[in-house]
């Protein structure tokens, strides 16, 4: 699909998405009507106000699609120093390690220049299709080029870059928080717990002690996450297909399905750590500030019924309030659509241009589906800086292991990364509990 036809298409769904939600309010406003005449609403009408919610969701979804697109090309990833990463270049970087001289299945790596990368390429397909044991010393000599001295597991260098960058593109929260790439096991950083304390006094008057400004250490350790996809023998021997291509995209799905959850309901215990398991409060660091809807499993039906949303949105402090970012999922999306303020005027608005989000209150909307469905009691609504609020860190690295062992008549492409995310500012997040 060409570009000129993504921006027609994301276009389309712009106008798609503005003409269903005025269709929406309009179904909505007849309902109310048939509801203060008849008692309840007919039949005919909900149904049509069901298939609008359904074209306005599949509308919003490309819209949604083409506000991470705009927000992945402007999002900064910055080393354990602060410094800003450039991923292509750290990416070109890993690809082009031939500069050093790696031992690899007990041989010496040649220099690698743009031939030996060449017949890297050509060794890394035989190697998918065949493995080690089968493939010729020149083969393994080419392979060399890639190989990976430290943990004898075979790298493709172009892998890292692909792997890494699908999951980046994939991953909402990634577009959102502040990424990190480290060096080492964790990430540690400091706490700004307090201010310090002052008096006001006279020229002469004595000067008492003031409290001094305390200091809190967090630690976020990186985590091993894999995936193992299979094919046979078989089809290896017979695909016509970019078997690197294939495996980087199945191993991408599995990552970015398993971060996204981590990032938001994550236990810490050998994954990162979510933003919803911490406890109610505002004591910091350590709580997150809680308000409930009014009603379980939803929002209050009166006029008004988003006023927690309001008073959410005005818990956070100015400078984390100018950055805000409305997340949840899609079905909780559409119980707001639903909300009116006190005069009657929809508090959920949709984009009006290609790149820009829905809004609710005027902030953005980022759909965030491993966020609860309304349920009782359920944290469905969060609203924060992202940027500010939670830190994923990255140990960039992704190693493969072929294995025709394991699960004949099966091999199986063990491939792993490193990962850890967690809550940094807790005053930076507020969340809405539907509970009464």
């Amino acid at each position: 699909m060409s570009d000129e036809l993504d921006m027609k298409m994301i276009a389309k769904a712009v106008e798609d998405v503005n003409k269903a939600w005025e269709a929406e309010k309009s179904a909505r406003d007849e309902i109310a009507a048939e509801v203060k005449k008849l008692g309840a609403a007919m039949p005919e009408t909900e149904a049509k106000l069901a298939k609008i919610a359904e074209d306005l969701d599949k509308a919003q979804r490309v819209a949604d699609e083409a506000v991470l697109a705009a927000k992945r090309a402007s999002n900064v990833v910055c080393n354990e120093r602060g410094d800003i990463v450039d991923m292509e270049k750290l990416m070109a970087e890993k690809t082009a390690a031939f500069d050093r001289q790696i031992k690899s299945f007990g041989i010496t790596a040649p220099n690698a220049d743009g031939e030996a990368l060449d017949g890297y390429k050509t060794a890394e397909q035989a190697y998918w299709r065949k493995g080690l044991d089968v493939m010729s010393d020149a083969e393994r000599k080419a392979l060399s080029v890639g190989g990976d001295a430290n943990g004898g597991f075979v790298v493709n260098p172009d892998m890292s870059g692909r792997v890494v960058q699908k999951v980046f593109e994939t991953s909402p929260m990634r577009a959102y928080a502040s990424v990190q790439v480290i060096s080492t096991d964790a990430l540690e950083g400091l706490f700004d717990l307090n201010e310090a304390g002052f008096g006001w006094v006279e020229e002469t008057g004595a000067r008492a002690e003031t409290s001094t400004p305390d200091l809190g250490k967090y630690r976020i350790p990186v985590h091993e996450m894999f995936a193992k996809p299979t094919a046979t023998q078989k089809l290896l021997d017979d695909a016509e297909l970019d078997m690197e291509a294939w495996l980087a995209g199945k191993v991408a799905d599995r990552f970015a399905r398993a971060e996204n959850a981590a990032f938001v309901n994550g236990d810490g215990v050998s994954k990162p750590r979510g933003f919803l398991t911490y406890d109610a409060g505002t004591t910091l660091p350590g709580q997150i500030q809680q308000r409930n809807s009014g009603a379980s499993g939803a929002f209050p039906s009166a006029a008004g019924g988003g006023d927690v949303l309001i008073d959410a949105l005005y818990d956070l402090k100015a400078p984390y309030k100018a950055n805000a970012t409305w997340a949840m999922s899609r079905a909780t999306s559409k119980l707001v659509r639903k909300l009116k303020d006190t005069t009657g005027d929809y508090l959920w608005t949709p984009g009006i241009a290609a790149g820009q989000p829905a809004t609710l209150l005027g902030y953005p909307v980022a759909s965030f589906e491993d966020m609860p469905d309304p349920a009782a009691g359920s944290l469905s609504v969060a609203v924060a800086d992202w940027a500010q609020a939670y830190q994923i860190v990255d140990r960039i690295g992704i190693r493969t292991l072929r294995d025709p062992y394991s699960s004949k008549p099966y091999i199986e492409f063990y491939s792993t990364k490193r990962v850890g995310g967690d809550v940094v500012n807790f005053e930076a997040i507020k969340l809405i509990k539907l509970a009464a």
